[in-house]
């Protein structure tokens, strides 16, 4: 849940669908929430991907992608810690911010550099009469998006450019690469401002995954209560949102988890939307994803292929 849907992978979900049964996580545009359904910040989220993996029950890999990466890494720990049956089998960390300090990169600085005071001013908006969760707070997708976009403006403004010069030739069409990609990276939605913020505030300022001190519901969350779900973790070497290093931190934190059950992977060349979309992630990636799942399932389960839960959107 990070300003995009979930349908930001859809590429990832099609290369899955053949070995898995696949279940996806999503979430609703918090525009569209009446102000009376309550608030909804990190803890609930980590709160509902607790209940989801309790739902899915125990033969089942977790995957999470970017931005869910540090709360969907705290869930575990809060299902080791107060319902061990309910763990997953596997736990697959992609680019994900679990120690933003790891690795500096733009969100990072960015981040550092504002204070929650001109945050709210500058980024938060309340809902219109026109939506039904008017009167709610909301950080909106058209910001997030405009944030991602100018990190690598050169790069988008030449893939329009050759967009509008292939239109102007009769080269393009309607669904080329450029459509694909435009059509999943331009749809946003609006998050609530409490979920926005506090991510902000103790995921990224002050580092509560990364210390080992998040809370949620009053209980302090201890990531080393891990000791039975082996974990990976994928980096890519180019990636400048979640930069290498930042997701590794997760295995340092897994003080509990024999070293046998730690993995981890860093591919050579590929950005931030490379580690789990197009060819780094259909040829190179996802086989060493499978094999990972597939020798834990063997040593835990006599399931031979289990639920795939991704737990995540992407940012």
């Amino acid at each position: 849940m990070s300003g995009h849907y979930a349908t930001l992978l859809r590429s990832t979900v099609i290369s899955l669908l053949p070995d898995c049964e696949l279940y996806t996580t999503d979430w609703h545009n918090a525009r569209d929430i009446p102000v009376s359904e309550g608030k909804f910040d990190i803890e609930d989220y980590t709160q509902y991907i607790v209940d989801f993996m309790k739902h899915l029950g125990p033969d089942t890999h977790v995957v999470a992608v970017c931005q869910p990466v540090p709360l969907a890494l705290a869930a575990t720990a809060l299902l080791a810690e107060q319902d061990p049956e309910a763990q997953p089998l596997t736990l697959t960390l992609i680019g994900g911010p679990v120690d933003p300090d790891a690795a500096p990169t733009e969100v990072t600085d960015f981040g550092r550099r504002v204070t929650m005071g001109q945050l709210e001013h500058l980024a938060i908006q309340r809902v219109g009469f026109k939506s039904a969760g008017v009167g709610r707070l909301v950080y909106p997708g058209l910001l997030q998006l405009a944030g991602f976009i100018s990190m690598n403006m050169d790069r988008h403004a030449q893939a329009f450019t050759d967009k509008i010069t292939a239109a102007a030739r009769g080269e393009d069409s309607e669904h080329d690469a450029h459509n694909r990609f435009y059509d999943e990276y331009l749809s946003v939605m609006d998050m609530t401002a409490e979920f926005y913020l506090s991510t902000v505030e103790r995921i990224f300022k002050d580092r509560e995954i990364a210390r080992n001190e998040f809370v949620v519901n009053g209980h302090k969350v201890d990531i080393g209560a891990i000791t039975d779900v082996a974990v990976k973790i994928v980096e890519g070497s180019k990636d400048d949102i979640s930069a290498p290093g930042q997701c590794l931190a997760a295995l340092d934190l897994l003080t509990g988890l024999p070293d046998e059950m730690k993995a981890q992977h860093l591919e050579d060349g590929a950005g931030h939307y490379g580690i789990f979309a197009g060819r780094s992630w259909r040829e190179n990636i996802r086989p060493l994803v499978f094999d990972f799942m597939d020798h834990h399932t063997q040593h835990k389960s006599k399931t031979p292929k289990s639920a795939i839960k991704l737990a995540a959107s992407q940012d």
